[in-house]
């Protein structure tokens, strides 16, 4: 069965969630790229191994797992090492992914990633981009209330990520999750759109 790939993409608080959880509901199962890497970095022997190799064995932790805050602490104020290991983690997520979607019944599946299009290997990887946003107070009080941090803190976030301009110049549809119960209408003229173009 030949599926439409939809990417779902949004900055942190933005409503990704909320998007994602609305085409659940309407049976369209949802791949997301934060969740399976982390689980691939458990249970691919020879990503793991690649990325040791990389950044040396003391990102492991007690059990021999990768240890992912050493991990962002070593690239994140090295852009040049950061994008070596991006090389080696995004071939091996989208791999992941088609062997995941391969696997989905559906039609259509979604793939969610906050920086999908920030990243020359996700370009043209979906056939649609639908970004999430939602105006800037709201995404602080998300941040502040789902990860116990201060305003200050979440600030410094949203200042590290792309800007909602930025994601909707790339996008095919902005959906704004201020109001969620305006999405369901949307989301389906979305999925037959898809269905019937």
């Amino acid at each position: 069965m030949e599926k439409t790939i939809i990417a779902c993409t949004g900055g942190i608080g933005s409503g990704k969630s909320a998007i994602v959880e609305a085409f659940a509901a309407l049976g369209i199962p949802a791949y997301d790229c934060d969740s399976r890497t982390k689980a691939l970095y458990r249970t691919d022997a020879e990503l793991a191994a690649r990325i040791v190799q990389l950044l040396g064995g003391d990102i492991l932790d007690a059990e021999g797992h990768l240890d992912t805050k050493r991990m962002a602490a070593r690239v994140f104020s090295d852009s040049a090492l950061l994008e070596r290991l991006e090389a080696i983690v995004h071939p091996a997520v989208a791999e992941d992914f088609r062997r995941w979607a391969s696997g989905q019944q559906s039609d259509i599946v979604i793939l969610e990633s906050a920086i999908l299009q920030q990243k020359p290997f996700f370009d043209k990887f979906a056939d649609f981009i639908i970004t999430v946003s939602a105006p800037e107070e709201v995404r602080l009080q998300r941040v502040m209330a789902r990860d116990g941090v201060s305003r200050e803190q979440a600030e410094r976030r949203l200042a590290n990520q792309w800007t909602d301009e930025q994601r909707a110049a790339k996008a095919d549809v902005v959906l704004q999750t201020d109001d969620c119960t305006a999405l369901l209408p949307k989301i389906l003229e979305l999925i037959d759109k898809m269905r019937n173009k």
